[in-house]
């Protein structure tokens, strides 16, 4: 057992680091995902506005 216990100590640091950058990578695409989806939404919404001739909210006139 005690010539095992170096290569052990040697293996966890590297163990724990390489998940600590798998998950620090997993949320950085999930969060550039979300965020595409979110653009895309946006995106579409504004489209819809224009498409629509909607400039924004009517403004009343002297004739109503």
């Amino acid at each position: 057992m005690d010539a095992l216990l170096p290569y052990v100590a040697a293996l966890v640091p590297t163990i724990v680091v390489a998940a600590f950058f798998y998950a620090i990578i997993k949320r950085m695409i999930e969060g550039d995902r979300r965020e595409r989806l979110a653009q895309r939404r946006f995106e579409k919404g504004a489209d819809g506005h224009e498409n629509a001739g909607d400039n924004g909210p009517e403004t009343p006139t002297a004739d109503d």
